[in-house]
């Protein structure tokens, strides 16, 4: 600073004070002015850090930037009207994330509370909004069967910054609408890359005979990605620690779901199945056909073996429509 500028800031400070005004408090007053609700945030999350577990930060880091600094972060934490903050969580209500819309009010009534003891703000504008958060859903395996909804959870999970075998795996059974254990088993010899099929044999299957899953040019794309992590290995979905030959965790899957923003009444692994069979049904195909890639038993023998032989080829026209329908989705979710 020159001397002319310090002079002229001792003549501002002088005026300041003949008003009876502290020049000090001024300038604080000034910069918090400036601040933006992600300022604050970061500011906050740097004081606690030390405090938490490093899964529960990236937690709370991964809602902010999901949830929160696209709709706020960028505005004046003092301009922050409840009203803004509710509509932010409307907006993640209208995606079926009730918890994450919760999870997400705390989080940042958190960060203005700490702002008012900053002095930053004078209030928490979360503090009445308890009220105004749409209630869960119970269900035993909660699923988004909604067009709209299936479209924001598939780029969600292109978005998933955690491993990307996790995501992969999210997005093959999203394609495949198999059952976890039967995902998360699946081994690289029961791939049949010629006839683009998934032959998941008896042993592994809940009703104990083998399945077939025609896999969809989308779903060969996910193979062969996957296989530049894990095609040295047994297992399509392999857990990445060293020297250990094991499969991806049910509870992984279920991780990855919630750090997507998606609560236990929203969404599942086990929800893919009800999503594909709701919005296919939705889409006018057979019944049968969508019951027979579900892989329900059929207890009568003769349509059971009937099924086999004659499904097939109308299920891989299925399988090819649904991924298809769900680029679709996908880019009207985009717009």
């Amino acid at each position: 600073m020159s001397l002319k500028q310090a002079r002229e800031r001792r003549d501002e400070a002088r005026k300041l004070l003949a008003a009876g005004i502290d020049p000090i408090q001024e300038r604080r007053a000034a910069a918090a002015a400036a601040l933006t609700f992600r300022d604050v945030a970061e500011e906050w999350l740097a004081k606690r850090r030390d405090g938490l577990s490093a899964r529960h930060n990236a937690t709370i880091i991964q809602r902010l930037n999901g949830n929160a600094y696209p709709y706020i972060g960028r505005m004046p934490i003092k301009d922050i009207a409840p009203t803004d903050v509710l509509a932010m969580i409307r907006v993640i209500e209208k995606r079926g994330a009730l918890e994450a819309a919760r999870r997400t009010l705390g989080i940042c009534s958190m960060v203005f509370r700490f702002g008012v003891a900053s002095g930053y703000i004078g209030s928490d504008p979360c503090r009445d909004l308890k009220g105004a958060l749409e209630p869960s859903r119970p269900g035993r395996f909660a699923a988004i069967t909604d067009k709209t909804s299936a479209g924001q959870l598939m780029l969600a999970i292109d978005a998933y910054s955690g491993s990307p075998l996790v995501r992969m795996a999210l997005q093959f059974m999203a394609l495949t609408f198999v059952r976890s254990g039967e995902l998360r088993g699946c081994v690289w010899g029961e791939i049949d890359w010629e006839e683009r099929l998934w032959l998941i044999p008896a042993k592994r299957m809940k009703g104990r005979r083998e399945h077939i899953v025609p896999l969809s040019r989308q779903a060969m794309a996910v193979l062969e990605e996957a296989r530049l992590f894990s095609g040295e290995r047994d297992y399509v979905f392999q857990s990445m620690r060293p020297r250990k030959d094991v499969p991806l965790s049910e509870n992984t899957l279920l991780l990855a779901i919630r750090a997507l923003g998606y609560d236990k009444d929203t969404m599942t692994p086990h929800g893919f199945r009800a999503m594909a069979s709701s919005l296919l049904n939705e889409q006018g195909w057979r019944p049968d056909v969508i019951e027979r890639q579900l892989a329900h038993v059929e207890k009568n023998k003769v349509r059971l073996a009937y099924n086999r032989a004659e499904y097939l080829t109308e299920r891989r026209e299925m399988m090819q429509f649904w991924a298809d329908f769900l680029d679709q989705l996908r880019a009207s979710s985009r717009k």
